[in-house]
């Protein structure tokens, strides 16, 4: 199965025309679940593992790969399905997300199937706000699950909201209005930047993807100047219906909404995005989930924004954390 990722790289390509690939693998029984295939560096046979003493329940153990060690979760067991029975038959999947790697391990591997995101659909209404669902598609007469994988780590690995007490020091922020659109299909993630705005003294709006972000923003600006409305906008990437290479593409081709300062944040690789940015004109990469550089990056937006229109030197346009 390594094989079938090598020509990952290729895969870039996509981005930008609101396609991605989907990795569909099983969690025992017939359902099919799906991640992107952009976080994951590797599927493999699964290794032996060493148990970790005092590790969460769903973390099966440790494997080195490669001469690093990395810890393997039981994805099944960490969305409240049954674990895996057999470690000897199972993979896993080998991901990088909010800057750390880690594998998931999963009874079987299916394929990889290339989509659109406009086929890609939020979760059914009812599911509940711990579902660990972000999105859902289908294949044929099929409903393939997309996994919320930052809800799993949030809950298995834990992760501070709470910016430092220096730079609540720097939130009172320059004037203008307090308002930030927030665009992730995450439930987890879109908690995580509210309360980072929050700590700086800002209020936002979410949206759960892309397209309901651009009517957000079309409605706002229907009823006056967009600036007066919104501070700026922090978007994800991956997102169903609409992704945030889509959206930014968009709003920067309505004369209306093309000012605005938008902040792609998303656990996709950062050398990639920097790259994506700059074809998408959006103004700023930041990875998740730091609160501090999270909460630094908005301030340092608006204040750039801030001296532009009092007709000052900015410095320069655009500002890549990786």
């Amino acid at each position: 199965m390594a094989g079938v990722l090598d020509t990952v790289d290729q895969r870039t390509r996509l981005a930008g025309h609101n396609r991605l690939e989907l990795l569909l693998f099983h969690l025992g029984g017939r359902q099919r679940f799906g991640i992107n295939v952009f976080k994951v560096q590797e599927v493999i046979q699964c290794p032996p593992l060493t148990r970790a003493p005092n590790a969460h329940p769903v973390v099966r153990g440790m494997a080195n790969m490669r001469g690093r060690t990395i810890s393997v979760m039981d994805l099944g067991m960490a969305i409240g399905r049954k674990p895996v029975a057999d470690l000897r038959q199972a993979y896993v999947v080998i991901t990088e997300y909010n800057r750390r790697v880690q594998g998931f391990l999963v009874s079987g591997v299916d394929r990889i199937v290339n989509m659109n995101w406009e086929e890609i659909l939020p979760p059914p209404r009812g599911v509940g706000s711990r579902s660990y669902l972000t999105a859902v598609t289908k294949l044929g007469d099929e409903l393939v699950e997309i996994v919320d994988v930052e809800q799993v780590l949030a809950e298995v690995a834990g992760q501070s909201m709470d910016i430092s007490e220096e730079l609540a020091g720097e939130a009172d922020g320059p004037p203008g209005p307090r308002h930030v659109l927030v665009a992730d299909d995450s439930a987890v993630a879109r908690r995580q930047v509210q309360r980072t705005l929050e700590q700086i003294g800002y209020e936002c709006t979410l949206a759960k993807n892309g397209a309901e972000a651009l009517e957000y923003l079309e409605r706002w600006a229907a009823e006056g100047p967009i600036e007066e409305r919104v501070a700026l906008v922090v978007s994800d990437i991956e997102m169903p219906e609409m992704d945030g290479y889509m959206f930014t593409t968009r709003v920067r081709k309505d004369p209306r909404l093309q000012g605005l300062y938008i902040i792609l944040h998303t656990s996709l690789s950062g050398v990639f995005n920097n790259a994506m940015v700059d074809k998408v004109g959006a103004d700023r990469f930041i990875a998740k989930f730091d609160p501090d550089e999270l909460a630094r990056g908005i301030l340092e937006a608006l204040g750039r924004e801030s001296q532009e229109q009092a007709g000052e030197a900015p410095g320069e346009d655009r500002v890549h954390a990786a």
